[in-house]
């Protein structure tokens, strides 16, 4: 069964088929991919397939994918979750995307941290990495406010509309979490 998550002012939960236009309208919104890595969506067929993919990769322990509500409010405002997740190896790469309207009042802090104690706590991870784009500042910040350090660069490792862009390396090990 998956697992919902709550925090103070969050629900973490499964994306479903109700969600395609929400989900849309984050992915192909330019400000939000700017630092993703990703060609903005398209289509709504797209998105299910999408979906269809999450449940597929949560059901094989590959990766787990939350969508963000607010509390009180059934619309989702982003998504958080694990891929490249590695029972056998105990680790997971976290990533998180929000609404622009949504930015800078701590929800994403507040996402990545409950799925960070869910990471470590029930999946038994022993390593949380991230890959973001060296230009974003406020993952950066967000990641470092969480308490990942930095552990190297990627140099051309991310093309974004044809463009390679250098990426860092962050990482949080349990024994270094706070949670």
């Amino acid at each position: 069964m998956f697992p919902d998550l709550e925090t103070k002012r969050l629900i973490l939960r499964k994306i479903v088929e109700d969600d395609v236009r929400e989900i849309l309208s984050c992915f192909s919104n330019g400000d939000v991919l700017r630092y993703y890595g990703q060609k903005p969506l398209e289509t709504i067929d797209q998105v299910k397939e999408i979906i269809k993919n999450f449940s597929k990769g949560y059901e094989e322990k590959q990766l787990i994918k939350w969508g963000i509500q607010l509390k009180g409010n059934e619309k989702l405002i982003g998504t958080v979750g694990f891929q490249e997740w590695s029972s056998e190896h105990k680790k997971a790469n976290v990533s998180y995307a929000l609404f622009p309207e949504y930015w800078s009042k701590g929800y994403a802090t507040e996402a990545v941290h409950e799925a960070i104690v869910y990471g470590f706590n029930e999946l038994q991870l022993n390593r949380i990495g991230a890959i973001v784009f060296t230009q974003n500042s406020g993952s950066i910040a967000l990641l470092s406010k969480v308490g990942f350090k930095k552990e190297g660069t990627l140099r051309e490792y991310i093309y974004q509309n044809g463009i390679p862009f250098d990426t860092y390396v962050y990482s949080l090990l349990r024994g270094e979490a706070k949670i």
